[in-house]
């Protein structure tokens, strides 16, 4: 899925090692009490088609949070997507959350000036990446993805509550109950604070369209959702790194759910 960014400091790297959207979906967006829990990782540019999976070892969590218990994931052969296997001991809703290992990717001036330009950025980043007369652009970068099961008819309101991501998208509404014509309201946390007025990219499985929104002061988006099946909402923020003149910093977050026809 490729967003074109309006923010300085929203950023979807194109075309290179870890351009791709990373993102959790579930086998099954609803079980029953006592089945298993399949997962699949997966990068890609078409969500949600799978391109690459994301190696095991690069996991720093793999976790499920259900009905206050939380357990870590399994992983599985991988292919193009990796597995991750889990249990429903109880009823509720499921949190499912991943988190990466920092990695550094490093891109030459032509790429970065495409790059800046493909994102919108080029009169913003580009002049302090031109100024720090750097020949190289460095960028370290993690990935984080969440998603959600309905495990039987039981539901709860653990949804709301955040799992610990350093950049988090949170629900306003249970969003395993989500029809087309919803509205999906999401809180964007960084740190486990609202992030106001931040670029937020959404697409449903294709041929549906991308579109992209913003959050309000209190760090709130709404999503009108048009269209039946799975949904990625992403954002991606990229900051200076502290003391490293033309490195950066950057966190990929994304969020998948389930909508079901009206």
């Amino acid at each position: 899925m490729r967003i074109p960014s309006i923010a300085v400091l929203l950023l979807l790297v194109p075309g290179w090692a870890s351009a791709h959207d990373t993102w959790l979906l579930p086998e099954r967006f609803r079980v029953g009490k006592g089945e298993g829990l399949g997962f699949s990782l997966s990068s890609g540019m078409d969500f949600p088609a799978p391109e690459s999976a994301v190696a095991a070892d690069r996991l720093l969590t793999r976790s499920v949070r259900l009905a206050g218990q939380t357990q870590s994931l399994t992983p599985g052969k991988a292919g193009k997507a990796l597995p991750l296997l889990g249990a429903a001991p109880a009823e509720g809703i499921a949190a499912v959350w991943v988190a990466t290992r920092p990695r550094t990717l490093t891109l030459t001036p032509e790429q970065v000036d495409e790059y800046l330009a493909e994102i919108g950025a080029a009169d913003t980043v580009g002049p302090v990446w031109k100024k720090s007369g750097q020949k190289k652009w460095t960028e370290t970068y993690a990935k984080l993805a969440k998603t959600f099961v309905r495990v039987g008819e039981a539901g709860d309101g653990s949804w709301a509550e955040p799992v610990g991501l350093g950049l988090e998208l949170v629900p306003e509404a249970d969003p395993t109950r989500l029809r087309v014509g919803d509205a999906l309201t999401l809180r964007l946390l960084l740190e486990g604070r609202p992030l106001g007025d931040f670029a937020v990219g959404a697409a449903p499985a294709l041929p549906g369209k991308p579109r992209l929104l913003r959050t309000d002061a209190q760090g709130k988006v709404s999503l009108r959702l048009d269209q039946a099946g799975p949904w990625m909402v992403r954002v991606t923020r990229i900051v200076p790194s502290p003391g490293k003149p033309a490195e950066w910093d950057s966190a990929f977050t994304t969020l998948t759910v389930d909508v079901l026809a009206r």
